[in-house]
């Protein structure tokens, strides 16, 4: 059971990734960004590491997505 845990959130990590890579709206792409990290702090979580865990929710998806979001609210929003 624990393994299946583990590889579906690799996989949710890889899917994630992929798409923050192709996505062309820097906002959408922040969004996915943030669910990497959510699924990233519930890996650590698992893997019986919850310092890191609370480190990369507050660091990961929290202060870098509103700092990506204030960078994109001063931008186009969107990548040429």
């Amino acid at each position: 059971m624990s393994t299946i845990f583990d590889i579906t959130l690799i996989l949710l990590l890889i899917a994630c990734s992929v798409a923050v890579v192709r996505l062309k709206d820097l906002l959408a792409a922040t969004v996915v960004f943030s669910t990497y990290s959510l699924t990233m702090c519930l890996l650590w979580l698992h893997r019986g590491a919850p310092d890191v865990a609370m480190t990369e929710a507050a660091v990961g998806a929290g202060i870098t997505t509103v700092l990506f979001l204030i960078a994109i609210s001063r931008t186009t929003g969107r990548e040429r």
